[in-house]
């Protein structure tokens, strides 16, 4: 397979990964476009170069047959992995099972750690790059978006640490801290309702009427936003790229700007024997 590849996971129509696989696929790019439902990414429709598969990330019999499909398609190597997929919450703390943060983190948490470490091997062989799209909301205490923001915050850590780690094997990391975008995460939000014993019941309209969007926050349009982020994508290189509605804001209001973070992560490195260790 000549062109450079790209698997991308939740690339259902109208979101972040179908908006990025048609910038990647424009640019040359063979994509291994993903989704949980194949009839849901009609945008693949007469395009060439591109292999769709059934993959839902918390399956592991799902990500097993894709890196099968993968590996016989490119001689076992993948150039570029993006961990798109994930689920949209919206719901105070205290009105959620603990069961249903479980499921939660298995999509935003779990899933793209599992679909990361099965690609590994076919991300070093051809010392690719693998991109993590998190979340503003994770460095925010949004009401009504806690237990979201804190699973997106969760993996970033994990996306944080590879960089570290995968560099000594020639594999960048790239976390992308998604701002505003406009995408199809709102249609999650059609039929929330509060259950019956809330204690929030009285603000439950404001509630809805922020999830599906409502809220008056501007959002960037998902094609604008995708050639952004490809465009830091081929650059090769490892890094934090803030990107979307009020991402720039948030990344100076909440993070240490005057370190570097080139200055940071090799402070990081000292004595953990990535320092001196190369492959």
């Amino acid at each position: 397979m000549a062109s450079k590849t790209v698997l991308i996971t939740g690339c259902s129509d109208n979101g972040i990964g179908s908006a990025l696989g048609k910038v990647l696929h424009a640019r040359g790019y063979h994509i291994f476009a993903t989704a949980r439902n194949l009839a849901k990414m009609t945008w693949l429709e007469g395009l060439d170069n591109v292999t769709p598969i059934v993959l839902d990330i918390t399956k592991p019999a799902d990500i097993k047959t894709a890196v099968e499909t993968v590996t016989k398609a490119t001689d076992g190597k993948l150039d570029h992995l993006i961990n798109n997929a994930a689920r949209n919450h919206f719901m105070p703390v205290l009105d959620v099972p603990v069961d249903a943060v479980r499921n939660l983190f298995e999509s935003n948490y779990f899933g793209p750690l599992s679909v990361t470490q099965a690609f590994a091997p076919l991300l070093i062989k051809a010392k690719g790059q693998v991109s993590f799209i998190t979340s503003i909301s994770g460095y925010v205490n949004t009401p009504w978006m806690g237990l979201y923001a804190s699973s997106k915050r969760a993996i970033e850590v994990v996306a944080d640490t590879l960089r570290l780690e995968l560099a000594p094997l020639g594999v960048k990391v790239l976390t992308v801290v998604t701002g505003g975008v406009k995408s199809a995460g709102q249609t999650y939000f059609d039929d929330l309702k509060l259950p019956g014993g809330s204690l929030y019941k009285d603000v439950e309209e404001i509630i809805i009427s922020r999830a599906k969007g409502a809220d008056g926050m501007p959002r960037m349009d998902a094609a604008e936003y995708s050639k952004a982020v490809v465009d830091e994508i081929e650059k090769g290189i490892s890094g934090k790229f803030w990107y979307g509605e009020f991402a720039e804001m948030v990344r100076q209001g909440t993070t240490a700007v005057a370190v570097p973070l080139e200055a940071m992560d090799s402070q990081m490195i000292q004595g953990t024997g990535l320092d001196t260790w190369k492959l």
